[in-house]
């Protein structure tokens, strides 16, 4: 800083600058990661009210044996309403498991992306610093992964505990025993597997959460940016700010839907496959005792147990047997929920942010 001269006593140096406000104070962050688990919590939880019945259709095709059992999802969906076990209630069965996953998931996602951005920031100065500038578009992606990629850890036990719940229970056992409650999965899995054993598709989880969160962010800031530029172009006189601008003042609430809406898509269309192969191995054990015919694993193991096999041996018997058909089976209805459950989240939480200052 240049030194400046007074009226008396000639030169006199200015007193230091101030430190750059990274807005990276304890109380910052803390307030921050608040609303980032609070706000994620609520739009999550919502969301997954409005999917739960669509998920849990998506679930039985993905774990049903060859021959498949269900034509479609509409013949799926005509059986759970048809089910002993009543409709309504076999199609939510097991949400309270995903009610706690969709808030752990949100939270952790929006936590994530935003923590990965701030050390981004910090660790490549030429990225933009101010308060409020959003990074380019292919660092984002990057951050969306990485906030995936943490996430899937925490997401791989509660999505092992909703599968077997939403796997269907044969009119045979309802006579006999009340259909899988969650302590009771729970109690069985740590019996037989021990702590780890809530881990079992943890690569299928982490493949699905990496790639799907780099999409699931990308594509919705994507949107938002070519929103944007479409809407108002003028504003945009140069791209070296495009994929900031639309940051510059808040989205219409029809462009927060739609980019949710697109975010939702890719999310789940781009990694279905990882996600087809986790879910049977997550239900196999199930499979194999309560069907007599061939299934992905037969129940041989001394003890009770299952043998239990990888991730790619899984994925190759399942395409020998149906081919690329059965790696997106469900895809369709999954692609469907998804769309208007994703639109919901980003809105919400966008909302929320903004009331919260």
């Amino acid at each position: 800083m240049a030194s400046t001269f007074t009226k008396e006593h000639g030169l006199e140096l200015d007193s230091p600058a101030a430190p750059p406000n990274l807005h990276s104070t304890v109380e910052d962050q803390g307030l921050e990661a608040f609303k980032d688990v609070t706000f994620g919590s609520i739009a999550g939880s919502i969301g997954k009210v409005i999917e739960y019945p669509f998920d849990t259709i998506k679930v039985r095709l993905q774990s049903q044996p060859n021959p498949p059992v269900f034509a479609g999802p509409l013949d799926c969906f005509r059986q759970s309403l048809l089910s002993p076990e009543g409709g309504l209630r076999s199609l939510y069965r097991g949400i309270s498991a995903p009610l706690l996953g969709a808030a752990v998931e949100t939270s952790s996602l929006f936590f994530s992306y935003r923590i990965a951005q701030s050390t981004l920031q910090k660790s490549i100065p030429t990225l933009p610093q101010g308060k409020g500038e959003k990074l380019p578009l292919n660092a984002l992606i990057a951050c969306g992964a990485i906030s995936g990629a943490v996430t899937s850890l925490l997401l791989t036990p509660i999505e092992l505990v909703k599968c077997k719940m939403q796997y269907p229970v044969p009119s045979s056992n309802l006579t006999t025993s009340a259909p899988r409650g969650s302590i009771s999965v729970i109690a069985s899995v740590f019996r037989q597997h021990g702590i780890l054993g809530f881990w079992r598709g943890q690569f299928g989880t982490l493949i699905r959460e990496t790639g799907g969160s780099a999409a699931w962010f990308g594509s919705y800031e994507g949107v938002l940016i070519a929103l944007r530029r479409s809407s108002s172009p003028s504003t945009h006189p140069s791209p070296d700010n495009a994929e900031n601008a639309h940051h510059a003042t808040t989205s219409p609430l029809h462009h927060q839907l739609l980019a949710g809406a697109s975010a939702g898509i890719a999310y789940n269309f781009a990694f279905f496959p990882a996600d087809t192969i986790k879910a049977r191995m997550q239900t196999e054990e199930l499979a194999s005792s309560t069907s007599s015919s061939s299934n992905l694993r037969s129940s041989t193991a001394a003890g009770g147990r299952s043998p239990r096999t990888t991730f790619w041996k899984s994925g190759v018997e399942l395409w020998r047997q149906q081919g690329l058909k059965g790696l997106y089976r469900g895809c369709g209805i999954t692609v469907a929920r998804s769309a208007p459950s994703s639109a919901v989240i980003f809105t919400l939480y966008e909302g929320l942010r903004e009331w919260a200052g």
